[in-house]
């Protein structure tokens, strides 16, 4: 037991020692260019309102998601498979398996990307629904949205969202190796659309999401917050009439209302959904 407590906390340990060159690399990216595009004027995000409960998330969410996938394709594999012995696991998820395993590696990391990104679509759909929003709110309640303002979500939200669709796509062959690729593109661009930036892209709106398309879902329903759900490519909304980018208009007011309730810090926002 003292054994495995001790590889947990070196885990722990490593994955914060790779996180913090990433997010001052990131931290001084954002500062320079919202500096000369910034979509609202204001406060700079090292100033942002919430700034040290997007930093817990920041550093929390990447250790919970990392050990609950790994949890959950255990159990998947067991669940579907009968693969229950480590080495078994190992083989399993190796290099993947069945027919998804045997194409290319980019071809599989492009079955993921936008297999991953029509499920998080719908999925995302479902968290907007009163039924699920107490849970998706808590990402929604930053009133100075930023780059470092895309790691807050509640446990529940990436549990059924991005993990799930992951531990899906996983267990149906793809190889997990695929994330070498695609988890440096999934954290850039995530920050990126986060971002406090006046970027549309011109006609790549169409194609991929953009800071000023997902600034639009951050604002009050009346004015955007139930369009722009994809997370990759706005071709989904464009495709389920979600699609929403007026054209010479920026948003600039973004948060929840104050009505709901949903506390600022990080231990009230994880207890807020139980408590509705």
């Amino acid at each position: 037991m003292f054994e495995e407590s001790i590889a947990i906390i070196h885990s722990i340990g490593l994955t914060f020692v790779k996180i913090l060159p990433v997010t001052i690399a990131l931290g001084a990216a954002f500062a320079i260019l919202s500096f000369f595009w910034s979509c609202n004027s204001g406060r700079p995000w090292w100033r942002k309102r919430g700034l040290l409960t997007d930093l817990c998330y920041w550093f929390l969410i990447p250790l919970f998601a990392r050990y609950l996938r790994i949890g959950l394709l255990i159990i998947g594999a067991a669940a579907v498979f009968g693969i229950t012995t480590p080495e078994g696991l190992a083989e399993f998820y190796d290099d993947g398996h069945g027919p998804l395993a045997q194409l290319p590696m980019w071809s599989q990391a492009a079955i993921f990307l936008i297999a991953s990104d029509l499920m998080m679509y719908w999925i995302h759909r479902i968290f907007h629904r009163p039924t699920m929003w107490k849970y998706h709110a808590v990402h929604h309640s930053s009133k100075d949205l930023d780059w470092i303002s895309a790691a807050r979500f509640h446990p529940v939200n990436i549990m059924l969202g991005s993990v799930a669709t992951d531990v899906v796509l996983l267990l149906a062959g793809i190889s997990p190796n695929v994330f070498v690729f695609l988890g440096p593109f999934t954290v850039a661009h995530s920050t990126f659309v986060h971002a406090n930036l006046n970027w549309t892209l011109g006609r790549f709106k169409y194609v991929i999401a953009t800071p000023v398309f997902h600034r639009w879902h951050h604002t009050a329903l009346e004015e955007g917050g139930n369009t722009n759900f994809a997370g990759t490519f706005p071709l989904w909304d464009i495709l389920f009439g979600t699609f929403r980018m007026p054209e010479g208009k920026l948003p600039d007011d973004y948060g929840v209302a104050a009505e709901q309730g949903v506390p600022t810090e990080i231990g009230g926002q994880l207890a807020y959904p139980f408590r509705q």
